[in-house]
């Protein structure tokens, strides 16, 4: 197998400085690296998002009453219906974190399965490349895995079923968009969204410190390209 970064160096790093810094790194290093990196985010991810709390209580992820229902949150309220309404906020991010605390296996799975190539546009992306090449391989995958945990969790709140009714005929009529066709829909959609910023935010970190990752190998190979 030829070396990883001997390919990056004639397609992808522009300046010599930085291809010096990776010559003493070998393909079975930089392979281990990135594998070890995205295992580390993803679990990072999972264990702060898939808790109680983990959605509810972190403002940059928690998952708000669906954009037709907001609209209408004043009038709810005045009608009696803020308990409902509230209760159904809540059933939704707790769904969420029932439902991440599922995705491990098949994100540290991805991390196993990536391709020298994969390393290749990794190492040579932007700084949230990690997090896409797990939205590309994981996305579908955790989608299916995830709507089952959430239909059960949101099942028992009253407003679920109304809003159904009502956002199904709102689709239909082009008045609501097609992945807020559901609660279940909407929300396995914001969890997948919630899980991906905070994997974007561990990438950001390793690569911003590598010296702080745990791993050795992490701190070597993300120390030579930065």
């Amino acid at each position: 197998m030829t070396r990883v970064f001997a390919l990056l160096a004639g397609l992808l790093f522009a300046t010599s400085s930085l291809a010096a810094g990776l010559i003493d790194v070998s393909n079975k290093d930089a392979v281990s690296a990135l594998k070890q990196a995205l295992t580390d985010s993803a679990a990072a991810a999972v264990g702060k998002l898939g808790v109680e709390n983990g959605f509810f209580g972190n403002a940059k992820v928690k998952i708000p009453l669906p954009e037709s229902l907001r609209k209408v949150e004043g009038l709810m309220r005045a009608m009696g219906m803020k308990r409902q309404a509230e209760e159904l906020e809540l059933a939704m991010n707790r769904a969420a974190e029932a439902a991440v605390a599922e995705a491990k296996p098949l994100l540290v799975d991805a991390a196993k399965k990536m391709s020298v190539q994969d390393a290749s546009g990794i190492l040579t992306g932007g700084e949230t490349s990690v997090t896409d090449y797990f939205k590309r391989t994981t996305a579908a995958d955790l989608a299916k895995k995830f709507l089952p945990v959430v239909k059960k969790a949101t099942a028992g709140v009253g407003l679920t079923e109304k809003y159904n009714a009502i956002a199904g005929k709102g689709v239909q009529l082009g008045l609501v968009d097609a992945n807020q066709a559901t609660i279940e829909q909407y929300v396995t959609q914001k969890s997948l969204d919630g899980l991906y910023t905070v994997i974007g935010d561990e990438e950001k970190a390793i690569r911003q410190n590598p010296l702080g990752a745990a791993s050795s190998i992490v701190q070597k190979v993300f120390g030579a390209i930065r």
